[in-house]
């Protein structure tokens, strides 16, 4: 029951906030209670306690990494505002530069995206299960 109260419990408290559609979200909850016990759940446990381990350690590179990647990915998307002014006023502009972000994007490794996702997802949980815990405030 251990793994159920540090990985179940905060995940299924984030489908409770994620997911709006109440059948999606009971059939989430019942794929975790399924994984409950399988060699796939103590992946993510392990996953997850390397994470909070690096979240919680007393070297500065190591338990801000997670967080500036996070920064870096909202300064990308915050760049659209300025995009979209300058496109109102050069188009063309515009054009040439998202066309050129666009193949600078698509030349990234598909490896270095699932980085991002688990890395997200990953931290999102570890901050979830310090909340829940009383570790994090």
């Amino acid at each position: 029951m251990p793994i159920f109260d540090a990985v179940v419990g905060p995940l299924a408290a984030i489908i409770d906030k994620v997911i709006p559609d109440k059948a999606a979200r009971e059939q989430a909850k019942l794929e975790l209670l399924r994984l409950e016990g399988t060699q796939e759940l103590a992946t993510i446990q392990a996953r997850l306690s390397a994470i909070v381990a690096e979240a919680q350690s007393s070297d500065p590179w190591t338990s801000r990494a997670r967080p500036s990647f996070l920064y870096v990915m909202y300064a990308m998307i915050l760049w659209a505002l300025p995009m979209g002014i300058l496109a109102a006023f050069e188009p063309a502009s515009a054009r040439t530069i998202a066309h050129g972000m666009n193949d600078y994007l698509n030349g990234l490794p598909e490896p270095l995206y699932a980085l991002f996702g688990t890395g997200y997802l990953g931290y999102t949980v570890a901050r979830q299960w310090g909340k829940v815990a009383g570790v994090d405030r």
